[in-house]
């Protein structure tokens, strides 16, 4: 299955047809597609109606650097800050990055979007990509904020997606734009970075996203589409039932398993239950690619809304107000 990209504020003629298409399962949307909340609210909407399937609509709505919806959304701290916090007042970070997962997904659910991907949970070890997006550079303690973060989703109905397995932060490169390689073998790795896998695993996330990252000591394929990363060792022996999701196969990293049809194929045979096409330039392309293939979008019922309150509900409910008061959130100001 393929949740894909679209160009701008409103679905294109040609969008709409590509919605008609048995592999499309969802749209991710981007600071492209974003103009309003009340444009958002349309634009799923709109989505929705054009499709003779449910649909998955997704965002990365993480905060800081990596936040999709800004005017009219709280402005959410990178959870680099709760780390910071954690280091004087461990159960107070704990608690803000719970009310953290709840602000944010209140404010997406009340949009129409079903799931933001999040949270990351790669280690805070220089990554170009990952930087501030990390709570920790230590397992442990970035295994409590995955604990705490999830169940924050959980208790708004929206499922949790960790990122990026089996972890993106130790390596240097950005995947959107170079090949990683990481020399650890399996050992180091589970006891560094699989760690709060393991407890966002345990604490029921309903998916988990891949790296673009290689592992030659491990697998000679990149882990998006290694069998023995996803077939073995995230579900064999680390237990893992849910939904997994492809990094975008339009990042350079990606490249290494051949044209887009390639890439596409390598990543479904592995395990992938569904391929990122977030440039729209590539769908026309990546739909071809799943002629004869057949789909399955059974797998993400789950993680779709529950119902939620929608904009007004949500301006209307205390707690909207105490969380935003609770998380000041400027670009500079000092989580309190």
């Amino acid at each position: 299955m393929l949740v894909i990209g679209i160009s701008g504020t409103e679905l294109t003629a040609q969008e709409r047809d590509w919605l008609q298409h048995d592999a499309v399962a969802g749209i991710i949307l981007f600071t492209r597609n974003f103009a309003s909340r009340e444009q958002v609210v349309e634009l799923c909407a709109s989505i929705r109606a054009a499709s003779p399937r449910p649909q998955l609509i997704c965002v990365d709505q993480e905060g800081g650097r990596v936040q999709r919806f800004r005017d009219g959304y709280s402005p959410l701290p990178s959870l680099e800050r709760f780390g910071a916090l954690y280091a004087t007042d461990p159960a107070a970070a704990l608690k803000l990055a719970e009310e953290h997962a709840w602000l944010m997904a209140s404010e997406v659910r009340a949009s129409g979007v079903d799931l933001s991907f999040a949270p990351v949970v790669d280690l805070a070890r220089g990554n170009r990509a990952i930087g501030d997006r990390a709570f920790s550079a230590d397992p442990q303690v970035v295994a409590a904020f995955t604990r705490a973060y999830v169940q924050g989703m959980h208790s708004v109905g929206m499922a949790a997606t960790l990122k990026h397995f089996p972890g993106h932060g130790t390596v240097l490169e950005d995947t959107h734009f170079d090949d990683a390689v990481d020399p650890r073998p399996l050992d180091v790795l589970r006891k560094e970075d699989l760690v709060p896998f393991v407890a966002g695993i345990e604490a029921g996330a309903d998916a988990v996203m891949l790296a673009h990252v290689t592992y030659p000591a491990v697998a000679p394929e990149a882990a998006g589409y290694s069998p023995l990363w996803i077939n073995g060792i995230l579900r064999g022996e680390m237990g893992f039932r849910g939904v997994v999701f492809s990094d975008d196969i339009g990042m350079a990293a990606a490249f290494s398993a051949g044209g887009v049809k390639a890439r596409i194929d390598d990543h479904l045979d592995a395990g992938c239950d569904v391929v990122l096409v977030c440039a729209p330039k590539l769908v026309e392309e990546s739909l071809k690619a799943m002629e004869g293939r057949t789909s399955n979008t059974a797998a993400l019922i789950g993680l779709m809304g529950r119902g939620g309150l929608g904009w007004d509900g949500l301006l209307a409910d205390a707690r909207y107000g105490d969380a935003q008061s609770r998380l000041p959130i400027g670009a500079t100001g000092n989580i309190a």
